[in-house]
């Protein structure tokens, strides 16, 4: 008699934003067929905002970092990476890219004042429940004249509508990993941003739709392809939904 089949783990039934979904979903990080698809793309728009260091021993401040996403598309720049997150199970995958980890809270990072040529905020205050604390430590990060780098979703009924209703039912986006209770208004972003020394410019951006339709046809075979690539996120008129920012703080 054949030993029965192994009952696959269902899983948790989780709040939506609960941290704990990434532990769940940990094996999902470099796979660019995963649910973490988008984030790759994500991750290659926002690093073309960032410039070669200018100086010897350059610090880049990763706030969210999750396993380094960001690392393969800052290679040849000359920064430092450093990558600050909650989740210990995406910060040890975030090692072997060459990221030196910091298991803390990105309203409560244990870095000094002035330390960062450039922070990177990429998909991460739409998940925190004080985003104004969240750009308030990115601020402080950053030395006068260094660069803050952010992508984030808009706090509208379209952002709503798109970014749940509609992404979450594919497969690039997990069920349930946001709360649109958190997403963040623009303009309030641009003030936090402005109280705090950086002055802050927006653009929309979404996923070209060609590349995102053929990406989907083609998804079966994307296992065969390098990590992070797929469809190029493109400028678009609206910030309506995803926007990305850039800004210097004065001195």
């Amino acid at each position: 008699m054949r030993d029965a089949a192994p009952v696959p783990t269902p899983p948790r039934e989780l709040p939506p934003n609960d941290p704990r979904q990434y532990d769940d979903l940990a094996g999902e990080w470099w796979r660019p067929d995963g649910a973490f698809a988008m984030l790759h793309w994500l991750a290659r728009a926002r690093a073309a905002l960032v410039p070669p260091a200018s100086r010897r021993d350059a610090l880049l401040v990763d706030l969210g970092c999750g396993a380094g996403l960001l690392a393969p598309h800052l290679a040849g720049k000359g920064y430092r990476h450093v990558g600050v997150d909650l989740t210990r199970s995406a910060l040890d995958q975030a090692v072997p890219h060459g990221v030196a980890v910091v298991n803390a809270d990105a309203t409560a990072v244990p870095l000094a004042d002035g330390c960062a040529d450039v922070v990177s905020a990429g998909e991460l205050l739409e998940h925190v429940p004080d985003w104004r604390r969240a750009v308030a430590e990115a601020c402080r990060l950053l030395r006068p004249g260094g660069l803050l780098v952010l992508d984030t979703l808009n706090d509208t009924v379209l952002a709503r509508l798109v970014a749940v209703e509609i992404a979450e039912r594919l497969p690039t986006v997990p069920r349930g990993i946001h709360d649109p209770r958190l997403f963040v208004d623009a303009r309030a972003l641009v003030a936090e941003c402005a109280r705090h020394g950086v002055h802050l410019r927006l653009r929309g951006i979404r996923p070209a739709l060609v590349g995102t339709l053929a990406w989907l046809l083609r998804r079966r075979r994307a296992a065969d392809r390098p990590a992070g690539t797929g469809p190029r996120m493109v400028p678009t008129w609206s910030t309506a939904v995803l926007y990305q920012g850039h800004g210097i703080r004065g001195g």
